[in-house]
């Protein structure tokens, strides 16, 4: 069984007041799921983590809440290409959201060549 708090209100509100401040009007819908990973390279065994999963511009995001104040994100937009911030853990959710979006914005502006690969 796994120790991992759910996402509370303030949690959801960071992250819906961060993509509403991103997209504005057109703000995507944020859901929630669990999904199992492992928490340490080394772990044989899956644990049970609650996330936040939204979808735009063809794009997935997910943020997996792995403890009190502890998060990991990524963005993909299939299954073989997926991406994160650089960054292992974040212990700040608006820190990690915002990171999220500006590292996919980033990947997004250089892919379509609005970006110097410099």
């Amino acid at each position: 069984m796994s120790d991992i708090p759910d996402i509370t209100e303030t949690e959801e509100w960071i992250v819906s007041t961060t993509l509403k401040e991103r997209y504005g009007e057109h703000k995507p819908e944020l859901q929630f799921a669990d999904a199992e990973i492992r928490l340490s390279p080394a772990d044989r065994e899956l644990t049970t983590c609650p996330v936040f999963f939204w979808e735009a511009d063809d794009c997935h995001f997910v943020i997996f809440k792995t403890g009190e104040r502890r998060y990991r994100c990524q963005f993909f937009y299939r299954g073989y290409q997926q991406y994160g911030t650089g960054v292992h853990e974040y212990d700040d959710l608006t820190e990690c959201a915002v990171q999220l979006l500006q590292t996919q914005a980033d990947y997004s502006a250089k892919e379509s060549g609005d970006l110097d690969s410099k």
